[in-house]
Formats: C-alpha cells, sequence, structure tokens
C-alpha cells in the first residue's frame, strides 16, 4: 500500500515534465498510478471476500506510539476500487478533452494525480491521525482543483469555501479522534472498536465532533452549499471528486465507524435527520436548475444524503444496501458528469435550454447517458435498481424513515429523467444543436461506467458475496442482493417512485412556479458570505482596538505579561534549589560580565553599527560558554551563526540611518532598560527551575550509545540532527526555505531566477590585464580594496574546501552540514564584499532556489528512501565499503540528509546576499543613475 501512494506522489511529481513532453497525452501515463490500485485491489479481492484485511505496518514516531499503518477490510477495498478505477478513467478522458493550449495543465494533472494518492491513504489508513492527514490532504489538493481557473473571481470564491467549509469540519473531526484515541489507549481505529468506549459525555462529544467533520465533507445540510458551489472546476474533476473520490470520504467515515458508534445516543438522530434533509432538499433544487451539471450537483448532493442515512443507521441489512448504493452511485454520477463534459466539449453548452435534438446528432452519447440515469432513477436491471430495491427493504421497519426516502426517490426519478430530457431531446421552438462526434477517448470512460452498472445489477448475487462482510460487522443480515426478489413491498415502493418522477416531469410546467417558491429563505451560500462578513468585521475591530502600530508597545505587552505572569508565579512558589552552583570556572564568570557589558553598552549606543557590533559581542559571549562547558560543536555553530547575522545586519543597515532616532525620551528609554532586566531575571529563573525541575531520566542519558550504534557516529550532536531528530531537522529546514522565499519575494522585483547581472554595465573601459577579482573593476574606486581582493581570492577556496570538510568529517567530529553549509556561504559573503554583485554573480552561476530546492529534496528523498533500507523514516544506514588498502572504510546513510541541509543553508545564505545585498546594490545604482539624469535634465552637471 505505501508503494502505491510512493507511486502517485512520483506521478505527481512528474507530471509537469511529462505534459511538457508530450502535452496531453502525458494524461494516458500518469493514468498508470491510479490504475495500479485498481489492479492491486482486485487481486486481492477473494482475501477480502473471506472477511479478511490487509494490513501494512511501517514505524513512524515511536515514542508516541504512532505508525503508519493501513489496513483493507471490505468498505475500503471497494473505495479502493471507486478511487483507482475511476480516477484511471477519468486521466483517460483528460487526455482528449484538454488541449496542448489548456492554461495549467501541468499544475491540474499533477495536483489531480496527488489528490487520488491522498484519496487513495484516506481509505486505507488504520491509524485515525494518519487518516486526518491524508483527510487535510484532500482538502488542499481539492482547493487547488476547484480554484484551478483563478483568474475566474467566483472560481476562486468556490474554492475558498470548500476549503473554509471542509478545513474546520477536519478540526473538529481530529478533536474527535483524539477523545477517542486517548482513551483507547491507540489511535488505530482496528484497535479501537475492540477496546471499549468512553461512554458518558467523551464518547458524546466525540461522536458529534467526528460527525461534523464527515457531514462536512460529504456537503451534508448544513453544509450543503460547498458542492454547488465547486461546479467551477473543469468537468473531469467534478466527476472525479464529487462522483467517486472526495464527497465519498464523509458516508465513507460514517461507514467506517457505524459498527461501534451507531449506537451512541446523538449518532443516529443527527445522521438521519439531516440525512433525510439533504436528500429531499437536494432533489428538489436539482429539478430548479438548467445547466446540466448543476442538475448533477444538486442531485449529488441528494444522493449523498441518502448514502449517509442508509450507512448510518447502524443494521446489517442497511449496511449492505449502503454500500451497493455507494458503488452505484459512484459509477452513475461519474459517467453522467463526463457526459456532460463531453456535451460542453462538443456542443459549446451545457444548458437545457439552448440544447435540442442531441440524442439523434449523437445516438451513442445518448445511449450511454441513458444507461446512467437509468441506473440513478432505480430502472432495473441496473445496479441503482438493485441498490435502491435493498435501501426499501432494510428500512421497511422504520415507516417515517421510509417514507421520507420514498419521496427522496420520487425527486431522484423526476430529475434524472430531466436530466436525458434536456440533454438530448428535439424540443419545438430551439434550433438543433451541432455538436461534433465524441472522441473515442472521451466517449469510452463514461460508456465504461455506465456499462459497469448495468453488469453489477445483473450479477447482484456476486456483488452479495463480495460485500456482505461489511454488513456482518453488523450482525447478521436478513436480506441480500438479488436482481429479483419477487413481488415485495420494496418492488413496489421501487415502483411507485418511477411512477412519481415520471408524474413530476410530466407536470414540470405546472410546478416551476412552486418548485421556485420552494427553496429556503436564506440559501447556504447567503450563510456561508454572512458569517464570513461578520467574521471578517470581528476581526477588523479586534485588530483596530488592539494593533496601534506601534512595534515597542506590542513588544513591551507580552514581555510585561512575561514577567507578570510566569515572574510572579516564581516568586510566589519559589520552586528553585537550596544551593545552586553560580560557576563551574572563574573563566565563566569573565564571558559573562564581558557580556552583560557588551548588552548594557549595546542598549545605550546611539550608532545602529554601534549596537549592532555589541550585540554581536554577546552572541560570541555565549559561543564561549559553549566552548568552556565542553560543547565544541554547538560553539562552532554559534560562532558561525553569529558571524552570518552581522553580515547579514551590515546588508540591512546600508539602508537605515546612521543613528537611531530621538525617540523615545529619556524617560521611556529607562522604562524599557527596566522592562530588559526584568524579562532577563525572569527567564532565567525559569531555565534554573526547568534544569532542577527534573525527576524522569533524560531521555538524551541514551543519545551517545544510540549515536554510535544506530547512528553509527560518534558525534552525538550530528547524529541527533540528522537521525535522532531527523524529523526536527526536516521541519527545520523547511522554515529555513520559506523563510529565504519570504525575503527574495520582498526585495526582488522581479522573478530572483532572472538573468544574472554582466560585468561593466555602465560601459568602463575594458582591458586585458589581469585582475584578482572579476567584479573588481565594476566597484567605484572609493568602495575599491585591492588588498581585500588578493586575501579573498587567496582564502576563498580554501574556505569552501574547509565546508566541505565540516560536511564530510561532521559524523564523528565538530562540524556537518549546517556548520559547512554556513562556512561555505560566509565564504560567498566574501567574495561578494570584495568585489560586489557582478563577483556574486560570477562566484555563484546558479539560482539560490535551485539550491534550496535542490537541498530540499535531497534531505526529503533521502528520508523517504531509508524506508527501503531500514524500514523507517530518516534512520540510518551503514553501507560498508570494500577497499581493502584504506582499511575498513564505511558510508552512512544520513551523510545524504546531511548533504541536503549543507546546499539548504548555502541557498538560504546565497539568496540573502542576492536580495538584501546584489538586489539593493542594483536599487541603489538605479536610483543614482535617475538622480544624475534629473539634474542633467535641469541643465546642471552631472555629479
Amino acid at each position: 500500500m505505501l508503494v502505491l501512494l510512493l507511486l502517485h506522489l512520483v506521478a505527481a511529481l512528474l507530471a509537469p515534465l511529462l505534459v511538457r513532453w508530450w502535452g496531453p497525452r502525458a494524461c494516458y501515463l500518469l493514468a498508470l498510478a491510479p490504475a495500479a490500485a485498481l489492479g492491486w485491489a482486485l487481486t486481492r479481492t477473494p482475501q477480502v471476500r473471506d472477511g479478511g484485511a490487509v494490513v501494512e505496518t511501517y514505524g513512524w514516531i515511536g515514542q508516541l506510539d504512532l505508525d503508519v499503518a493501513f489496513r483493507m477490510t471490505t468498505l475500503s477495498w471497494l473505495m479502493t476500487l471507486l478511487v483507482g478505477g475511476v480516477g484511471a478513467l477519468v486521466l483517460v478522458y483528460c487526455g482528449r478533452y484538454f488541449d496542448r493550449g489548456s492554461v495549467g495543465l501541468s499544475q491540474l494533472l499533477a495536483v489531480l494525480v496527488a489528490f487520488a494518492g491522498a484519496m487513495l491513504g484516506l481509505v486505507l489508513a488504520d491509524d485515525l491521525l494518519l487518516l486526518f492527514v491524508f483527510w487535510e490532504l484532500t482538502t488542499v489538493f481539492s482547493y487547488l482543483l476547484i480554484g484551478h481557473d483563478a483568474e475566474r473571481r467566483f472560481t476562486r470564491w468556490a474554492a475558498a469555501q470548500a476549503l473554509t467549509v471542509t478545513t474546520l469540519g477536519g478540526l473538529a473531526m481530529l478533536l474527535g479522534f483524539l477523545v477517542l484515541g486517548e482513551h483507547a489507549g491507540s489511535y488505530r481505529w482496528s484497535v479501537i472498536a475492540e477496546a471499549p468506549l468512553p461512554g458518558g459525555a467523551g464518547q458524546v462529544a466525540a461522536v458529534l465532533l467526528i460527525l461534523t467533520g464527515a457531514l462536512a465533507k460529504s456537503a451534508i445540510i448544513p453544509f450543503q452549499s460547498w458542492l454547488p458551489a465547486a461546479m467551477a472546476a473543469p468537468t473531469p474533476v467534478s466527476a472525479y471528486l464529487h462522483a467517486a473520490a472526495m464527497v465519498k470520504a464523509g458516508v465513507y467515515l460514517i461507514g467506517l465507524l457505524a459498527p461501534v458508534l451507531a449506537d451512541t445516543g446523538p449518532w443516529r438522530p443527527v445522521v438521519l435527520i439531516l440525512g433525510l434533509a439533504t436528500m429531499i432538499a437536494g432533489g428538489a433544487a436539482a429539478l430548479r436548475q438548467s445547466d446540466l451539471k448543476l442538475l448533477l450537483a444538486y442531485g449529488t448532493v441528494s444522493q449523498l444524503g441518502l448514502l449517509a442515512v442508509v450507512l448510518g443507521v447502524g443494521t446489517a441489512d442497511a449496511a449492505l444496501a449502503g454500500v451497493a448504493m455507494l458503488l452505484a452511485h459512484a459509477l452513475f454520477k461519474a459517467a453522467l458528469f463526463l457526459v456532460v463534459g463531453i456535451i460542453d466539449h462538443q456542443a459549446g453548452t451545457r444548458d437545457l435550454r439552448q440544447l435540442s435534438g442531441l440524442g439523434r446528432r449523437a445516438p451513442v452519447l445518448a445511449g450511454v447517458a441513458t444507461l446512467a440515469v437509468a441506473s440513478m432513477a432505480g430502472v432495473p436491471p441496473l445496479l441503482g435498481f438493485v441498490a435502491k430495491e435493498a435501501v426499501f427493504a432494510a428500512l421497511a421497519s422504520r415507516p417515517l424513515l421510509l417514507a421520507g426516502l420514498v419521496a427522496g426517490t420520487v425527486l431522484t426519478a423526476a430529475y434524472s429523467i430531466r436530466f436525458l430530457w434536456g440533454a438530448f431531446a428535439t424540443r419545438p421552438g430551439v434550433v438543433p444543436t451541432d455538436a461534433a462526434p465524441a472522441p473515442l477517448p472521451m466517449l469510452a470512460p463514461a460508456a465504461l461506467l455506465a456499462v459497469a452498472g448495468l453488469v453489477a445489477g445483473a450479477a447482484a448475487t456476486a456483488l452479495n458475496g463480495l460485500l456482505r462482510p461489511y454488513a456482518e460487522l453488523f450482525g447478521p443480515p436478513h436480506e441480500k442482493l438479488a436482481l429479483w426478489h419477487g413481488p415485495t413491498l420494496a418492488l413496489g415502493l421501487s415502483a411507485l417512485a418511477l411512477a412519481g418522477g415520471v408524474l413530476l416531469h410530466a407536470t414540470r410546467g405546472r410546478l416551476t412556479p412552486v418548485l421556485a417558491r420552494l427553496h429556503s429563505p436564506v440559501t447556504g451560500n447567503q450563510g456561508y458570505e454572512w458569517l464570513t462578513r461578520h467574521f471578517d468585521r470581528l476581526a477588523t475591530e479586534i485588530t483596530g482596538a488592539t494593533q496601534r502600530g506601534s512595534l515597542p508597545l506590542y513588544l513591551g505587552t507580552i514581555l510585561l505579561t512575561l514577567v507578570l505572569v510566569p515572574g510572579g508565579t516564581l516568586l510566589v512558589t519559589r520552586p528553585w534549589a537550596e544551593r545552586i552552583a553560580l560557576w563551574d570556572t572563574p573563566l565563566q564568570l569573565v564571558v559573562v560580565l564581558v557580556v552583560t557589558v557588551a548588552a548594557v553598552l549595546a542598549v545605550g549606543a546611539r550608532r545602529r553599527l554601534t549596537a549592532m557590533l555589541l550585540v554581536g559581542m554577546t552572541g560570541y559571549g555565549t559561543a564561549m560558554l559553549f566552548v568552556l562547558h565542553g560543547a565544541p560543536d554547538l560553539a562552532l555553530t554559534q560562532f558561525l551563526v553569529e558571524t552570518a547575522s552581522i553580515a547579514v545586519f551590515a546588508l540591512v543597515l546600508r539602508r537605515l540611518p546612521e543613528r537611531f532616532s530621538a525617540r523615545p525620551l529619556r524617560r521611556a528609554r529607562f522604562g524599557r532598560r527596566l522592562i530588559g532586566v526584568a524579562v532577563g531575571v525572569v527567564l532565567s529563573g525559569l531555565a534554573l527551575v526547568a534544569t532542577t525541575a527534573r525527576t524522569a531520566e533524560p531521555v538524551s542519558v541514551a543519545f551517545p550509545d544510540l549515536a554510535v550504534l544506530q547512528g553509527y557516529g560518534r558525534n552525538v550532536v550530528n547524529v541527533i540532527l540528522v537521525d535522532i531528530r531527523g524529523w526536527d531537522t526536516t521541519g527545520e529546514i523547511s522554515v529555513l526555505v520559506v523563510a529565504a522565499t519570504g525575503v527574495a519575494s520582498l526585495v526582488f522585483e522581479k522573478s530572483r531566477t532572472g538573468p544574472r547581472p554582466r560585468r561593466d554595465p555602465a560601459g568602463r573601459r575594458r582591458d586585458d590585464r589581469p585582475v584578482w577579482l572579476h567584479g573588481g573593476p565594476t566597484l567605484r574606486e572609493r568602495r575599491r580594496s585591492i588588498v581585500f581582493e588578493v586575501v579573498t581570492r587567496l582564502v576563498f577556496h580554501t574556505v569552501v574546501l574547509f565546508s566541505l570538510f565540516l560536511l564530510f568529517s561532521g559524523h564523528n567530529a565538530p562540524g556537518g552540514g549546517f556548520a559547512g553549509g554556513l562556512v561555505a556561504g560566509l565564504a560567498l559573503a566574501l567574495r561578494y564584499l570584495a568585489g560586489g554583485r557582478y563577483e556574486l554573480a560570477e562566484s555563484a552561476p546558479v539560482g539560490a532556489g535551485t539550491v534550496l530546492g535542490a537541498g530540499m529534496a535531497i534531505s526529503v528523498g533521502s528520508g523517504a528512501m531509508s524506508l527501503l533500507t531500514t524500514g523507517a523514516l530518516l534512520e540510518s544506514a551503514k553501507v560498508d565499503l570494500w577497499l581493502p588498502r584504506l582499511g575498513d572504510p564505511y558510508l552512512v546513510t544520513s551523510l545524504f540528509f546531511d548533504i541536503g541541509v549543507y546546499l539548504v543553508v548555502v541557498g538560504l545564505l546565497l539568496d540573502i546576499l542576492r536580495s538584501l545585498g546584489a538586489e539593493v546594490d542594483r536599487h541603489i545604482e538605479a536610483a543614482g543613475r535617475a538622480e544624475r539624469g534629473l539634474v542633467i535634465d535641469r541643465g546642471g552637471e552631472p555629479t
């Protein structure tokens, strides 16, 4: 199962390149990823049919007892078939639906394949937290897919609405998962299902929170409005997300949890009432639509309400009928969305008021649509009829619920007929629609889905055997799936529903005014807009009351709160030890005095450069404390970080006044110094308490042994970064990449990956005399230092080699990728300071974004590849090298992770040098040229 997810990830990453090479034809190759999921699930059919489960588990976060755990049973097997099969057909369909000139096609296909992988992970996840991760991934990917055409305002609005509604529901669902998992002592659903439930208010709260997420995802009232708005997405996306995948996630979760939670107090009232209301309201809304796609969208809302009711009842017969209806709905609704896409693509419209005679011009397409519509309406011998009859039979003992479902089914039959009539009928007074024949790659997927509904209906008995293990989770089912049960109540209700649908369609003219008045006074979209508008207003009011634009005020408020609350608690409780050693060696006291004097002088400094240097002294003093404590690796890193920080500050100070402003007044400055001293005292007290309050043995006690035995290195700090705490390091380098991107986006007027600056841009005289640095002659004489250029030329390569030494030796000696990257970045800073922005371009002829991306990819990729060697993410493996003359050398795979860290740090510093250094230089030069040009225009001499 993990291999299938990785296959989708690889396909998504390769999609832009494949589209660039082959255009829309790349869809046929990308379809292999979901097709592989379909084929794999089919090979596991015998095991699932016998009631077994396919399980895969990989270690993830051992300390939290979290694993990457997958489990496929009957329900998840069925969803895997739908996610893989429909996904593959939709991608084949996309191969002709889009053309090479389609805007953003590569991004759309990459996200669509990634969504298929996320949906596959969702239905296979056994761990609830892992399920939540995939759940939110589908939310993010659906947002990107719905908002594909970002130039349209409504598209952006629809995507934001879907993201907001489903994300808030997902967060509520996460809280419910936490309640269940903490009570059971495990987040695996297979374990929770066997454990006693928490009972009482905790169980009720968990059920309500989880149902909030499920109902929001499946567009059940009151969350139904986002799904029709999501029809702004391209039609193939709608066929996949809103027929077979995303909207099924909520009803899938209801079906997954129902065997255990259906008897919890609020479960049935919430699911049955809201589901039934959604079915009827969605069906009535579908009858008012003239856009075929919107008609299907509201029909989907209605059908999702039906699925929520049937899967949420919590009986064996209803469960069997529910999974049959789940399959039937995916087949006929995906087929119909694809048919609408063909009509829109070939005829140029999907408005049923403008369509006429299409059935005669496209009889094959009309036949495909008729099969799918017949299944949706519940016409024998299609699967929709088998499932609907099973629903009526399962709920025969609940007359009120059954009556509501029959009413909803009448509406379903009516809008099914409306769809077929509106798309293909010949109507007087309407110009016959001229449509080109549908290409086979577009027609074949829809036909296969429609025919599958026919075949599945005829093979209902065999299907019953495949789906029965799920129903048996509720107890032995009394009903079974079959095409013919004889003259039963269910058969009569099915006939009544069809007759009612025909009657509604026949009287559509007289019912149109009635249907127009049958709607809520406040629509879902209006309610969403009202809520978001008032939340925006509330946020504006709060921001206006609290954010006055004064940074000192904000910092002062935060720091005073720190002093009063934690500081006051320290004074009252006095939790520190009675005897405290102030220092281990007198040298520490000397360093502390130097740091204190530098800090005091920095507060009183009037020049910015002086203050910056004094603050740097406090950092170097901290590094000396690390040295005195016997931590050379930390000291080296602190020295390098402080040096890089000073270089960055120096770049920024060029654009700031030399001196601080005269404000604040002396009294205010005294108050700020007093706050600073108080904060320092409180933080020192908190650090003292934190170090003396430990009662359990530190986990770090085992790190030296783990570093050698599992990390294969003697530098404990480096092994912690690349192995033991590899997840933390991955997060940290991600932050570095985001920070570098943010800095560059604020400074660069255009893309930071544009052409490099050329030397001698001002047309200065060139000669063939050798120079120490190529960028030196581009500097003005007052900025140029030949001595500095000579020193830079002599030491640059040595410094770079030293950075590589730190990188490769860091596993067993002080150093590592972070320290090595800082040294390499400082070498680039040296070249820039000596030769200017042109010299920087010569020394680093590659984009900073490329270096950052390569480093991130290497780190993440090496961590993922460790699954193949060790079975766990971000775990080191030792590879012995056969070099007899060099002893017994070996390679540790975490070195590649460290190389990625090295590149990320180099890319960060390069980005800073190009943005705060070279780009600021360009701004200064442009301003100088503009100023000189202004002087000339006024008749003066250029200065």
